[in-house]
Order: C-alpha cells, then structure tokens, then sequence
C-alpha cells in the first residue's frame, strides 16, 4: 500500500486527518485514523453483513434466487407484508393494510392470470410424469413465446401447454409418450399432436426423431423385466438397426418387439399383450415387428424360439 501525503492535499472529510492512505486491493482511500472511506474507484460485490459463524453464513448472498420461467412472475414478485404485521397498526393503518392485501391479486392483467393458471397446470403435470426442472423450465419458456406470438388464440390453453411440455421432453430426449401427455392433461391425443406441431413451426423448434432406444428402458421398467433381459434387448436392437429393420418404423413398436423377443430369450413368461400395453401400442403392431425381427434375425436358429 502507498501512503498519501499531505502535499495533495487530501484530508479526511470525517476527523480532518492526513493519514490518508490507498488500498490498492479494493480501490479505496481510507483514512488511517478514523477508518473513513473518502473515494473509491472500484464497485464492491461482496456480501453486506458481518458473520462470525459459519451456519449462520451459510446460504446468504447479494442476489435472490434465480429468476424461474415456470414462475408466472419468475420468482421476483413481492407481498404486502403478512397478516401478523398487522397488529402492531393502528386501527385505521390496518383497513389500509388489509385493503392492499386483498387488491394486489386483483390488479394482475390478463396475461399474468393465464400464466399464472398455465404454469401451474405444467407445475403438477410435471411432478405426475416426473419430469425434470430443466424440462419443466423449458415447457415454460416455449409457452411464455405463444402468448407472445398470439399462437394460443383458438386453442385450448391445456393442449397448447401439453404440446410444450412434450416438445421440451423430446427436444432433451425425455421418453414421454403422446398418450401419456394426453391422459395426464385430460386432453385428446390429436390436440396435443396439433398443437406440439405448431409450437415446433411457429418457434422454430427443431427436434430429431425419436430412437427406439430411448423407449427401451422405459418400456423395461413397466414391464418388470430382468438387466439381462435389457441388454439383449438393445443388443438385438443394434443388430436390427444394421439390417435396416427400424427404417419407416415406429419406434416404440420396435423397442416393445425387441424387449418382447429379449424376455423369451431369457424364457421370463411375457406376452405380447404386456409388451403392447406397456407400450401403449396394440397387439397387432407387436406381432408384425415380432415377425420382421423372427425372419430377419433367424431367431429360430439361434435362440431356438418358434414363431
């Protein structure tokens, strides 16, 4: 540190010291005598209090918490106080107090109300299907650009929030089914199909088509099948995959064929109306892949399974 001097003539305006001196750490001319800060050239980001314990430290900064799309007002609005503030008012500040309580909800525009309604629909749609904050932030953010774009006029608001989560869940590889969407929103599966198709032209979403691998382990979990079963199931996908088996196909019909074909393998008693059901595909779509993967794949002779 360098010590200032009298001959600049820089006194402190608090005690009229010249020990003035200069902090080259944080920018400041500090008064060696009284502690006063006469200029700083530097901002000071650092926190605003003094702790001297740890726990009581711990969890405090300058900022709040981070700003949420899923939040209608993402996280930055305020209260009027509390209910049990209001004792310590005198009579008529109460009437003022509880008047401006009961206003402040009231004086939201119309946009703020569907949010407000939109996302908490997305809110406990997302804890139901258990899909992750980033997804749910997601949905969010493409929902907030419909009302923008005016894309939710003519359309219900849950089909259009339906169409948002699907296409954040696809957009990062999340296995969520149309049906799925659809029973949890209590909206038909073609609304949710228009309106996730629009949301993808009108903002420009760019989503790669799904795998069958991504439905594997899904599929896996509602059927209650061996690991061993899964890993001959993608094992038996990889090889359909170079047979060019999965081209044109829909890839939650090849990934219950494959799983299906994987459980005789290991001789676990499914049929093919579990692996359909827990797909959520019929039967017959089942038995037609069954049969490309028997007669592509020679099951018969190497696994010995009949058709």
């Amino acid at each position: 540190m360098k010590v200032v001097t009298s001959k600049y003539n820089i006194k402190c305006p608090s005690c009229g010291s010249d020990a003035v001196i200069y902090d080259k750490t944080t920018g400041e001319l500090v008064c060696q005598n009284c502690g006063y800060v006469i200029e700083s050239d530097t901002i000071d980001y650092g926190r605003e209090w003094r702790s001297f314990e740890d726990e009581r430290d711990e969890g405090k900064g300058r900022m709040g918490s981070p700003l949420s799309y899923a939040k209608y007002d993402k996280g930055t609005s305020t209260v009027i106080g509390k209910a049990s503030e209001s004792i310590k008012l005198s009579n008529a500040n109460r009437r003022t107090f509880y008047k401006l309580r009961k206003w402040q909800p009231r004086i939201s525009t119309a946009y703020e109300r569907n949010l407000k309604f939109a996302l908490t629909e997305l809110r406990h749609a997302s804890n139901r299907l258990h899909v992750s904050n980033i997804i749910q932030e997601e949905a969010a953010k493409m929902y907030r650009e419909a009302i923008t774009r005016r894309l939710v006029r003519g359309r219900s608001m849950e089909s259009v929030i339906a169409g948002a989560l699907y296409a954040a869940a696809r957009k990062h590889n999340r296995p969520i089914t149309l049906d799925e969407i659809s029973d949890t929103f209590e909206v038909e599966r073609k609304e949710v199909g228009k309106a996730y198709r629009l949301l993808c032209r009108e903002l420009g979403i760019k989503i790669l088509p799904t795998s069958p691998s991504d439905y594997i382990y899904k599929f896996a979990s509602e059927l209650g099948v061996s690991n061993k079963t899964v890993s001959d199931a993608v094992k038996l996908l990889k090889e359909a995959e170079d047979k060019g088996l999965t081209s044109g196909k829909g890839p939650m019909g090849i990934a219950a064929a494959v799983l299906y074909v994987a459980t005789l393998i290991n001789k676990e008693k499914k049929t093919q109306r579990d692996a359909a059901k827990a797909a959520g595909i019929t039967e017959v779509t089942i038995r037609n892949r069954y049969k490309e993967l028997y007669r592509v794949l020679n099951l018969k002779e190497r696994f010995k399974i009949d058709d």
